[in-house]
């Protein structure tokens, strides 16, 4: 399966890198096109291109960009309709408030707006890029959790996350990832706030 990773950065090169060790198809698009090809070749199994030209490459297409560069990422990858688009993406605080807390909307939300006919599934967004390849914590795998409005696309994203190692929870419609990014808030304060690194991972325990 081919996937586009719209992004060069930490989340968005650490899962190309896993998804290519897998098996999978990667073009890894960047505004800059010789940053792309560089990181293409330092991973060795995987492409570099424009953001259009990884949008087109990719059935599966990551949005890995800061939040606030996502409305013009998704212009310049054009149209990506009928492709299952994940969005690891997360509004830092000032912005979050400015999407009505986790209430009214969600940066997914916007996001399925902008890109009109993708199938937005909201995932990643949890999880630390540092524990992308090693979501063992003691005896368990760390949860990941995804939410979207179509069956068949979350299916895909669940079958990815569980590829490398993680336990897919579907939490439901894409209305859903307004709690998700406020969980998103949460961790961040743990990690960064509270002292406790990044080293740590949310699970859903069952009796």
């Amino acid at each position: 399966m081919n996937i586009g990773i719209l992004g060069t950065g930490k989340m968005g090169s650490s899962l190309g890198k896993l998804w290519a060790a897998k098996g999978y198809k990667i073009m890894f698009g960047s505004r800059t096109l010789q940053k792309a090809k560089t990181l293409a070749k330092s991973i060795g199994q995987a492409e570099g291109g424009t953001i259009a030209e990884a949008a087109k490459f990719g059935r599966v297409v990551l949005l890995a960009t800061p939040w606030r560069a996502a409305s013009e990422t998704l212009k310049a990858a054009g149209s990506l309709a009928g492709k299952v688009l994940i969005d690891c993406t997360n509004p830092p605080a000032s912005d979050f408030a400015g999407l009505g807390g986790g209430h009214t909307t969600s940066a997914a939300e916007k996001i399925a707006d902008w890109a009109s006919g993708a199938k937005v599934v909201k995932a990643f967004n949890t999880i630390f890029w540092q524990n992308l390849g090693n979501p063992r914590f003691g005896s368990q795998n760390a949860s990941l959790f995804y939410c979207g409005d179509e069956e068949e696309a979350k299916a895909v994203v669940a079958k990815l996350g569980q590829d490398l190692g993680f336990e897919p929870i579907d939490v439901g419609p894409l209305m859903n990832a307004r709690y998700l990014e406020s969980l998103a808030i949460l961790w961040i304060e743990l990690a960064l706030g509270r002292g406790m690194g990044t080293d740590i991972a949310f699970k859903l325990i069952r009796r």
